[in-house]
């Protein structure tokens, strides 16, 4: 298998420490608009083991849809491994397409609230551009696989294990995800893309219910107070936007779906406050200079203004935990489970040098890849990951040095 893989930042550069040290790939460009950041990721990698020559570097731009492919097909990758943010996800998509490669990302195409009521129903949600697409998929013979990180992706994983292993009528699955983590220094330091954080915080939540398909409601609504493991502890969780909400019901039978993200409320407040300033938005706005005006996103410059996720992990101390809880029925008798994934910050820092949350969301399309490498995972089309079997994907994550959980609620 040889792999373009689009961005160097966090995530991109954890997925290369992780794939280095596994065997089932020949070769992995590292692109991104910055080639220095591509550069510094292949050279780490080469001061860890000078042995190594499967990564190369190269400069590409995400939104250049035919450059994509040009760069495809000049190193005759297999597969497009996008490790940018949501607003690349098309062009990095039908470039895969375009160049007769499969495709893994790990978010879906971005959504848009309805005009009139966006607090009750759904616009375009997130993923319809790539589903809209899935014919042309599935008639070249190639395979989208989208929401593979950890949430989507392993969040996913277990919703399917659930249905397959676990239970024998379904009520609820729940997305539920929480962290203890600290930062030295900062007041407020997201662990993960401010602009990323902010779509899906923002927008309206999409839930599911069975009886009536998607619908969404006011951010932040529904909190509830959920009890995560390995010493995290009660975390309060609000509904927030995500791709799971999306991705379960099209393969999972089960009568209702969310997400919900522990947020604090200091966090939400904040968020709060961004929005209520317009500094969420991504329209430029003009700004004067002595060089003349100048066009910015207010979401740009809040990102800037913030400290990379990617170098805080020698601050940052603590656990994040992504999970799905699961409600049902098992031989007749009300079951509760949840199904984790837990990485304490210290651990990944001293194993990957990645802090824990970048580590967490790039080791999923990391063992994907292998499965897909390996055939034990196969298809085409746009599939989600609840598409595949999910005990290889699991087993895998095992072998990786990464075990889930799963306790009785």
């Amino acid at each position: 298998m040889r792999v373009l893989l689009v961005g160097a930042g966090g995530v991109g550069t954890a997925i290369t420490r992780i794939a280095a040290r596994r065997s089932f790939f020949d070769h992995m460009v590292v692109a991104d608009y910055d080639l220095s950041r591509a550069e510094a990721a292949v050279a780490a990698l080469v001061e860890r083991d000078p042995a190594e020559s499967r990564f190369s570097a190269a400069r590409i731009d995400a939104s250049d849809q035919a450059a994509v492919t040009a760069l495809l097909n000049a190193h005759h990758c297999d597969v497009l491994m996008n490790a940018t943010d949501p607003r690349f996800v098309l062009p990095l998509f039908e470039a895969a397409l375009a160049g007769e490669a499969h495709y893994v990302d790990m978010a879906m195409s971005l959504s848009q609230p309805h005009p009139e009521r966006p607090y009750e129903l759904t616009g375009v949600k997130l993923g319809d551009g790539q589903f809209e697409r899935a014919d042309a998929w599935e008639k070249a013979g190639r395979l989208a696989l989208v929401g593979m990180g950890v949430e989507p992706g392993l969040s996913d994983v277990f919703a399917r294990y659930a249905a397959d292993e676990l239970f024998d009528e379904i009520e609820e699955i729940g997305i539920r995800d929480g962290a203890n983590l600290t930062v030295d220094g900062y007041d407020f330091a997201p662990s993960f893309s401010i602009w990323t954080t902010i779509e899906e915080c923002l927008n309206p939540p999409v839930v599911y219910e069975s009886d009536r398909g998607w619908y969404t409601t006011p951010p932040f609504s529904e909190p509830e107070v959920f009890d995560f493991p390995e010493g995290i502890g009660p975390v309060e969780c609000v509904n927030v936007e995500h791709e799971e909400v999306l991705l379960v019901p099209r393969w999972v039978d089960t009568k209702r779906v969310t997400f919900k993200y522990g947020l604090g409320d200091d966090f939400i407040d904040k968020l709060k406050t961004l929005h209520a300033l317009g500094l969420d938005r991504t329209a430029p706005l003009t700004v004067p200079s002595d060089r003349g005006p100048v066009q910015v996103s207010p979401r740009d410059v809040v990102a800037a203004a913030l400290p990379d996720p990617a170098g805080l992990g020698d601050r940052m101390h603590g656990k994040t935990c992504a999970g799905t809880w699961v409600k049902g029925l098992r031989d007749g008798s009300p079951r509760e489970v949840y199904l984790y994934h837990v990485v304490d910050n210290q651990w990944s820092m001293r194993e990957y040098g990645s802090q824990a949350v970048v580590w967490q969301t790039a080791i999923n399309p990391v063992v994907a890849l292998e499965l897909l490498a390996s055939g034990a995972w196969s298809g085409a089309g746009v599939l989600g990951p609840e598409a595949f079997a999910p005990k290889p994907f699991l087993d895998l994550l095992i072998a990786y040095g990464s075990p889930w959980g799963q306790r009785e609620q």
